[in-house]
């Protein structure tokens, strides 16, 4: 039986617009920072306490508030940015909702303190739970300084879904670098724990903008995008194919200069690239969308992070077709393809679903013809492996119903063959052994990786580069490598700080000198998302040992020799866990006789 009907208190109707809007730290920044860039500010300072879980504090250098309007600001639906309906749809600001300011005093305590540039003295007000605790005139430079602070205190039950102070600052410095791209002339300074993780100096161009927030190499090798069509402007930049990322985290678009994530733009980023980039390769893309106001609606959302385009085939096709051309090659016209249905889009094909949810595991294959793994050599050593004490039995088959013994010698095996460059053929008394050859390799260098790590001296040996190579890391890639400096530095990869957001690699695992040390770096920093840097220095040990075991491993599509065959079979017999590689996926399958029987209807 359904309760009464009652209508919500004005406190809980105010929490519940909150958990819209704010969801963690970094959402009270992009409202504040939103709120900066409305005002014309052109310096920004923003410091997070203890990752911006106990507070954030903000000052700019804009526009500043007139007293009467410092009150008004904390009131639900309250704006200057609209006046009727219609001109909902003609919106150019970021915030124009209303609801940042009220819905960030309903969850902490805020204090404000804003002034006009031509006002003597400036206005202070202060909020707690959304009630005014205090107001009067105060002395403050023009602009606005915002304090939060006890965040989440009077909901609990979201503080404690928050994640690790590290986490949420790394969202908090994503958050910012996302937002101040376009803005060339805003100074950002960002800091935290007593260390400056972002100054930003004004610039006069986006590729100058890239260059500071990004890889500088990889912003001079970015080809320029600018293309305008029916009224619409695209411009921004994109990555050559030999320049890709194991992930599609630098894939980022603006409308109108506005951060957005749009499941449209994402398929024709990688419809224009499929046929240019590896398997599970992306590009560095920054594309600027510029359209007439009444042609996309930012009232989507209450965080205003997607949108919808009045003409959704045009924009589709402009970013096909203008990417394809600036790479240099699309086989037919886009306007040949068929464009999607936004069902489609919601729940990609399954080809395109399962490339980004492999991307989103951060798991990658790199692929290479010039990288030796296996090299024959008299003593039947396989390079960079070594035989570990006898395993326990191995479940070996994936069929409950096939006659297979306990445990099976790879060894004792006869090899047929390899099938496609991958897969390595077997016969085996009971029927047929499938191995895929880098999932084998895979296993045994992390096994032996595993062990020198927890041997009393670890031996992991590294191989000293003739020329220590500088790298340029984005300023959370950087916080983060901070972080796990010591760890690589025991599997072998030494680097260190050297000045700004740079990095200098001395060392590289010595069964990885074949790998470029910058490639390498880059992509064992791709392999943590944000939500996995929060994870204890053990599990951060063990994904860097799977991450290098997987880059040093025999590839797809490489041929092996029937001696190296012999010797990976030698290994993996005396490897523990040898019926599975580090990311769980099986090394083997096999078929019985029955199966085969089966098969052919015997």
């Amino acid at each position: 039986m359904p309760g009464k009907i009652i209508l919500l208190s004005e406190e809980l109707i105010n929490k519940i617009a909150a958990g819209e809007v704010i969801e963690r730290p970094a959402s009270i920044v992009k409202e504040l920072l939103e709120n900066s860039l409305d005002a014309g500010a052109t310096e920004l300072s923003i410091v997070l306490e203890r990752g911006g879980c106990g507070g954030i504090h903000l000052a700019d250098n804009g526009a500043g508030l007139a007293p009467d309007d410092v009150p008004l600001a904390f009131f639900r639906h309250a704006t200057s940015k609209i006046y009727q309906f219609d001109d909902l749809y003609q919106v150019r600001s970021y915030g124009f909702r209303g609801e940042a300011l009220p819905s960030i005093a309903s969850i902490a305590r805020i204090e404000m303190r804003t002034r006009q540039g031509s006002a003597l003295a400036g206005t202070k007000i202060v909020l707690q739970n959304g009630e005014v605790q205090e107001t009067g005139e105060t002395g403050c430079p023009p602009g606005t300084q915002l304090q939060v602070s006890q965040i989440f205190d009077n909901v609990p039950v979201r503080k404690k879904f928050l994640k690790s102070e590290t986490t949420e600052q790394q969202l908090c410095l994503e958050m910012v670098s996302r937002l101040v791209l376009p803005h060339n002339n805003l100074r950002v300074r960002l800091e935290a724990g007593g260390r400056t993780l972002l100054s930003l100096p004004a610039t006069r161009s986006l590729a100058e903008r890239l260059s500071l927030l990004f890889d500088p190499e990889m912003a001079r090798r970015m080809i320029p995008i600018d293309k305008t069509e029916g009224g619409v402007s695209l411009r921004g930049y994109i990555t050559p194919p030999d320049h890709s990322r194991s992930n599609a985290k630098q894939i980022q678009f603006y409308v109108n200069n506005r951060f957005v994530r749009d499941h449209l733009l994402q398929h024709a980023v990688m419809t224009a690239c499929r046929h240019l980039l590896p398997e599970k390769r992306y590009p560095a893309v920054f594309l600027f969308l510029d359209l007439p106001a009444g042609e996309v609606d930012v009232n989507v959302h209450p965080a205003k992070l997607e949108v919808r385009f009045r003409q959704p085939q045009d924009i589709y096709h402009l970013i096909v077709a203008t990417l394809g051309v600036a790479l240099g090659g699309l086989a037919v016209s886009p306007r040949d393809q068929a464009l999607p249905s936004f069902r489609e889009l919601k729940s990609p094909r399954a080809d395109y679903e399962t490339r980004v949810r492999e991307a989103l595991k951060r798991y990658t294959v790199s692929t290479g013809k010039e990288k030796p793994v296996f090299y024959p050599r008299p003593s039947g050593e396989i390079k960079g492996a070594t035989p570990a004490n006898e395993p326990p039995p191995l479940p070996f088959s994936a069929r409950e119903e096939s006659p297979l013994p306990d445990r099976i010698r790879f060894n004792e095996l006869d090899y047929l063959g390899q099938h496609g460059g991958s897969y390595l053929i077997f016969s085996a008394p009971f029927g047929l052994v499938i191995m895929d050859q880098h999932a084998a390799h895979e296993r045994v260098l992390f096994e032996e990786l595993k062990r020198k790590s927890q041997a009393a001296h670890n031996d992991t040996t590294g191989q000293r580069l003739l020329i220590p190579e500088v790298i340029s890391l984005s300023p959370e890639d950087f916080s983060f490598f901070v972080d796990i400096r010591d760890t690589l530095a025991d599997l072998g990869l030494e680097a260190e700080p050297f000045g700004g957001d740079t990095v200098v690699v001395k060392t590289t695992p010595a069964f990885l000198k074949e790998k470029e040390p910058k490639r390498l770096l880059l992509d064992l920093l791709d392999d943590f998302p944000a939500s996995h840097r929060q994870q204890t220095i053990e599990e951060k040990r063990e994904k860097i040992m799977i991450s290098l075991a997987c880059r040093a491993s025999v590839m797809a599509r490489e041929r092996l020799t029937e001696a190296e065959v012999a010797d990976l079979c030698r290994i993996l017999d005396a490897t523990p866990n040898g019926y599975t590689c580090p990311h769980g996926r099986p090394v083997c399958v096999s078929f019985s006789s029955r199966d085969f029987q089966r098969l052919f209807k015997r």
